[in-house]
């Protein structure tokens, strides 16, 4: 069947088949590669993901519903147009998205802290000591440390940049890699017993996560991970520290 056999119906359900098939494409890499585990709904992706399948699933297909009609003069210049706008708005979206990605985890203190790369100075990024964390990754985040400057300058100037809501995890000169820290890491990280007391969402998933995958309770510690929008509980191996397991956990207010 031609395209000028089409009803308005027939043109706004292809359109709308092929705009799902990329907003899937799109949705797959973003949780497979950019926001691995719980960090797409900790990190806020969720509201990402509702403006782009409303500009690319939504608005493409309505604008061909409406403007459709079949032998119109111009209804191929009037798609072109409607499908150079949802790619426009799809490729900003999606450049949003790219940018809001998760760049580094990082241990502080007692917890981890979620570094989006658009919380990065590229000034602060390339007075990293470490050369491997001067650019973030494309694949997922860095697991990292950091360590507070012993300078009394440093500690006092990075005294002064919390107060523009900048912490010691903003700053990569201070990232240190993680398999350094291990030891400070197992220190600080809590039993599940601990979870279950004082964290009681975190230590449901964590529960059904030890049930179904069949980890012993001793083999895990538990570290808070800290995001903008949400808290995850991150499960560390008892001995190396290496994560085994990322779970939602409360959602920030």
């Amino acid at each position: 069947m031609g395209a000028k056999a089409f009803s308005r119906w027939q043109a706004a359900s292809t359109h709308l088949l092929i705009s799902v098939a990329i907003a899937a494409a799109v949705i797959t890499v973003m949780l497979l590669v950019w926001y691995p585990g719980p960090l797409f709904e900790a990190a806020g992706g969720s509201g990402l993901l509702y403006i782009l399948v409303g500009v690319d699933v939504v608005l493409g297909p309505l604008l061909t519903l409406i403007v459709f009609k079949s032998g119109k003069r111009g209804m191929k210049f009037d798609l072109a147009m409607i499908g150079l706008a949802q790619v426009a708005a799809l490729v900003y979206g999606v450049h949003i998205v790219f940018l809001a990605r998760p760049a580094f985890i990082v241990f502080v203190n007692d917890r981890f802290e979620l570094v989006t790369v658009v919380d990065l100075d590229p000034a602060e990024l390339e007075a990293a000591r470490y050369p491997q964390f001067r650019t973030p990754g494309w694949t997922g985040p860095q697991l990292v440390a950091a360590d507070m400057p012993t300078d009394p300058k440093e500690r006092s100037k990075l005294i002064d940049a919390t107060l523009a809501g900048l912490d010691l995890q903003h700053f990569p000169r201070y990232y240190v890699p993680y398999a350094e820290r291990t030891k400070e890491v197992l220190a600080k990280a809590e039993s599940i017993a601990w979870l279950r007391a004082y964290e009681p969402i975190s230590a449901k998933s964590a529960d059904k996560y030890l049930a179904s995958s069949g980890t012993r309770e001793e083999d895990v510690r538990a570290l808070m991970l800290r995001t903008r929008f949400a808290w995850a509980v991150v499960l560390v191996d008892s001995k190396t520290a290496r994560p085994v397991k990322m779970l939602l956990g409360e959602k920030i207010e």
